[in-house]
């Protein structure tokens, strides 16, 4: 009996990042509900960057408070991040199945998950502040600003593909949900840090090390997947 074959990455990106949660009933019910509303994809998208940057406000005061305020500033930042979220899944669903696109409106998906990104990933390199020093420099918020740039090469290196017309690779391990979610959990796991007898903030100082690593291979997976598209479109007859 033959075995079924794998079926094969296409050679090309794609237009639109796949999202499962995006056909489920409550997401269409909440699209429905903003559409009527009359609420733009654009006014969606800066609401995302609004969440967040309070998460982010949210996690850099979360290291000058005590342990009671610093619980709840975590908490606050575990909550905020996946609105942040939902917002980027359903700005792209007012745009695309309610047909509301707008002229900016590929500025508008691309530049505030951008500031976002920065915006969180640094300030949960701040949150650790004073937790691992080397010499003068502080290797958590040195950790948050690598995790940042990162972040910002694997979009980078995202629009390269659709920028040489083989459209958009989504591949690697760290893209953006996986990258908000890491900081979700390790938030989440922060507030252990106490009972643990853990330094305050080794958890995030943590995360946003394997955020790094992930946000590094996720620029090497596509930028291999963009090379072999654009030899495979070279090599047509």
């Amino acid at each position: 009996m033959d075995q079924q074959q794998p079926a094969k990455r296409p050679a090309e990106g794609l237009d639109r990042c796949e999202i499962p949660q995006r056909t489920s009933g409550w997401a269409t019910r909440i699209a429905d509900a903003l559409a009527a509303m009359r609420l733009t994809p654009n006014t969606i998208s800066v609401i995302s960057v609004a969440f967040a940057a309070i998460a982010a406000a949210c996690l850099v005061a979360s290291a000058f408070v005590g342990d009671d305020a610093r619980w709840s500033l975590l908490t606050a930042a575990a909550v905020l991040l996946p609105l942040r979220l939902l917002c980027n899944m359903l700005d792209g669903m007012l745009a695309v199945e309610h047909d509301l696109r707008t002229p900016t409106g590929d500025l508008f998906n691309e530049l505030p998950d951008r500031i976002a990104d920065l915006v969180v990933l640094a300030a949960a390199g701040y949150a650790t502040a004073g937790v691992w020093m080397l010499g003068a420099t502080d290797v958590g918020v040195a950790l948050g600003w690598t995790a940042a740039a990162l972040a910002l090469l694997t979009a980078y290196v995202r629009t390269l593909g659709a920028a040489n017309g083989v459209g958009n690779f989504f591949d690697g391990p760290m893209a953006k949900p996986p990258r908000m979610w890491a900081v979700v959990a390790a938030a989440l796991v922060s507030l252990a840090e106490p009972l643990l007898d853990w330094p305050r903030g080794v958890v995030l100082a943590v995360a946003l090390a394997v955020i790094a690593v992930g946000a590094l291979v996720t620029v090497l997976v596509r930028l291999r997947r963009i090379v072999a598209a654009l030899r495979a479109r070279e090599a047509r007859p």
